[in-house]
């Protein structure tokens, strides 16, 4: 099971995975005055959680691209705050 052969280390207990929501894996970056969560979803993707924002929990994901840049990430999140309706905190309707 292990690549040495061993049976593991025989204190070790498994553990719980965490929930998407949870802070494990994600990384903070501030765009334009606006906080942003971005953490790998389970699609190969990025979910981004406007932190700041002032709906709790809004945000947005992206398909999954390998290895976005800082560039990219900085992209994605730009196109999404420029459709917000500032009357909302919401995608805006087009």
């Amino acid at each position: 099971m292990y690549p040495d052969d061993s049976d593991g280390d025989p204190r070790a207990v498994p553990g719980v995975c965490p929930e998407p929501g949870d802070a494990a894996g994600s990384v903070t970056l501030d765009v334009d005055g606006e906080r942003f969560a971005l953490r790998p979803n389970a699609f190969g993707g990025t979910d981004y959680t406007w932190l700041s924002g002032p709906n709790p929990g809004y945000g947005f994901g992206v398909s999954p691209t390998p290895d976005p840049s800082l560039d990219e990430h900085l992209e994605h999140i730009r196109g999404f705050l420029a459709q917000i309706d500032p009357a909302t905190g919401y995608l805006g309707d087009d």
